[in-house]
């Protein structure tokens, strides 16, 4: 075939694709308008799957099955009168792919609701049961802007009216210094936390009229990052990890280096007008129920402090809280250095010297690579069995629809658009596929005696991070030096004791140890809030981060059993997809459209 019947044949593909995209969206259109269940379902194969955000249901949701989908669009219709169903321009075109091994029609499309524009995504293959009619097997629908109340970007921009050529009045900076000081108002929102969480809600809140404030207890923007140990650079690709609105440069490197990404955060909260306060603690906060908003106490790094009274509360300080620092035999006679994982900076003042790591996570590893890399005698003890993953290529295999190009807000709108049951069958596959790949470093992982799993149901490290927040290893070149001998390993359970000069082992010989690092994790999310909230406030709204019974992460980007109290953590792309989701509900909120659960 030459080149113009190559060119051919993929433009009449591509016309197939648009034809049948069109089709099933006109004819779903006009069954959504019935609210007739019956012809909704006619639309679906029997084994499908539909993910709605805000669109239908104001919340993370999911359907499966047809009778199910079909029952819960019609009841939903009559509330969200979802129509105009059309395949936009300036977006991925229909398309032929195979997802979760089904070859597919996939089309992004858009539509209009009582209350704002939609997008989402359908995926069609043909029935079997209907000579070979295409039929859906997923469907997404997404809230992208609330009418009236759309993102100030593009066409949207401000005019700049209030300060340009504003002669003898303030100028941009000086209204800048009033808006952060909040001398004369109160925040709407304050976000707990500067990092990727509490900028990409910022300023996601800040497009769409919610003054925000953010509060930071380090003295710069950034320095969650840069505070961190001295060789720390981003496990996953460059082109997944931007913020809202500000892609990174495209000169910058595949893994961004920490001090790198901590500049970043500190531009860009500069250059989309985050108010921040840093050198802020957020110290305990109450909510006023009478008054419908938040008592919040923040204290200062010159000891000083400022109640601010805001109507909502947004938890952005990671996934994890606290250090957890173990009680264990003999611990506290050791005579060296404990340090936590979190306080590591540099191996490089312990060359020669003996360094013992508890724990076998990517923290673990990283510090035992940094410690071995400054002549540093150093074993991991591994207490727990991890996942253990290559960064490239296996972890990158979870990049697969970033990869495929295209316009960002189309690849996060597509990687949105799977139900929790499709996440853990997509995870299944890959983590098959990494098993392939990283074969030969497990064996040899497994002759030294090292732990090994897959997960509970072998869907991998990714679902492990959302059940639990660690237990695996994205592997940086650690478990090589494990296996040759150049990095030592101990299983927890041959240790009799600490001592003051290291580990006594139950054969009754002794491993000594200058330094022990405690890569041993976080307290869940509750108990930042237990601390500063109360026990109260810790039952009442349950738990943070982990997969629910509903298959969504716990609490997260959604309301919460306590009025006006959010949460926002996660990887950086997870930041970007789901802070446009909770800026909405709270703009919402803010607009009477949402009320408490």
């Amino acid at each position: 075939m030459d080149d113009f019947d190559q060119s051919l044949r993929e433009f009449q593909l591509a016309e197939q694709a648009r034809r049948s995209a069109a089709t099933w969206l006109k004819s779903f259109e006009s069954a959504l308008a019935s609210r007739d269940a019956s012809r909704i379902g006619a639309l679906f194969h029997a084994d499908s799957h539909w993910r709605d955000i805000l669109a239908f249901t104001w919340t993370f949701s999911s359907a499966a099955g047809r009778d199910g989908i079909a029952a819960r669009l019609a009841a939903e219709q009559a509330r969200t009168a979802a129509h105009g169903f059309h395949l936009p321009r300036g977006r991925k075109p229909p398309r032929r792919v195979t997802r979760l091994g089904i070859d597919s029609i996939e089309a992004i499309f858009e539509f209009t609701t009582a209350e704002g524009r939609g997008a989402g995504i359908i995926r069609l293959s043909p029935a079997g049961d209907d000579g070979g009619e295409k039929k859906a097997w997923l469907l997404s629908t997404t809230l992208e802007t609330l009418a009236g109340h759309e993102e100030k970007i593009g066409a949207n921009r401000p005019t700049g009216a209030a300060y340009s050529r504003n002669f003898g009045g303030d100028n941009w900076a000086d209204m800048r210094r009033k808006a952060s000081a909040y001398d004369d108002r109160e925040p709407t929102v304050l976000v707990i936390g500067g990092a990727q969480a509490g900028l990409s809600i910022a300023a996601r809140l800040n497009q769409i009229g919610v003054d925000t404030l953010v509060v930071e207890r380090w003295p710069r923007i950034g320095d969650s990052w840069r505070k961190r140990y001295h060789s720390l650079a981003l496990h996953n690709s460059i082109h997944l990890n931007h913020l809202p609105y500000m892609e990174f440069p495209p000169t910058w490197p595949k893994y961004i280096p920490k001090d790198m990404l901590g500049n970043w955060f500190e531009f860009y909260a500069d250059a989309m007008e985050i108010n921040c306060w840093t050198d802020t603690e957020f110290v305990s906060g109450a909510w006023d129920g009478k008054a419908r908003c938040w008592t919040a106490r923040l204290k200062r790094s010159d000891g000083t402090e400022r109640v601010v009274r805001p109507r909502h509360l947004v938890f952005a300080n990671g996934v994890s809280s606290y250090p957890i620092i173990p009680d264990l035999p003999g611990l506290a006679d050791f005579k060296g250095q404990i340090i936590h994982s979190e306080g590591f900076e540099s191996g490089a003042g312990w060359k020669g010297k003996n360094a013992l790591i508890l724990g076998t996570g990517s923290s673990a590893n990283d510090i035992a690579l940094d410690l071995h890399s400054h002549g540093v005698n150093t074993t991991l003890i591994q207490r727990g069995s991890t996942t253990v993953v290559s960064i490239d290529p296996s972890a990158r295999l979870n990049e697969a629809i970033w990869d495929e190009g295209g316009p960002l807000e189309d690849c996060d709108l597509i990687v949105s658009s799977a139900t929790p049951p499709l996440i853990v069958k997509g995870y299944k596959a890959v983590t098959k596929r990494m098993l392939e790949f990283d074969r030969e470093m497990i064996e040899g992982l497994k002759g030294i005696g090292f732990k090994h799993d897959v997960g509970e149901d072998e869907a991998g490290h990714q679902m492990k991070y959302f059940r639990r927040g660690g237990g695996y290893n994205l592997d940086a070149g650690s478990s090589a030096l494990m296996i040759k001998g150049e990095l030592g390993l101990l299983q927890y359970d041959r240790i009799e004791r600490f001592t003051a000069d290291g580990v006594l082992l139950k054969d009754g010989s002794t491993v000594p140890a200058d330094l022990i690092v405690l890569a041993t994790g976080y307290y869940p999310q509750q108990e930042l809030v237990r601390r500063a909230l109360g026990d109260e406030m810790v039952e009442r709204i349950g738990p943070v981060w982990g997969i629910g019974e509903d298959g969504e992460l716990n609490n997260m980007y959604k309301r919460t059993p306590q009025e006006c109290l959010w949460f926002i953590a996660g990887g950086l792309s997870q930041c970007r997809i789901n802070s446009k989701y909770l800026a909405l509900q709270i703009k919402a909120m803010e607009l009477g459209k949402l009320g408490p659960l």
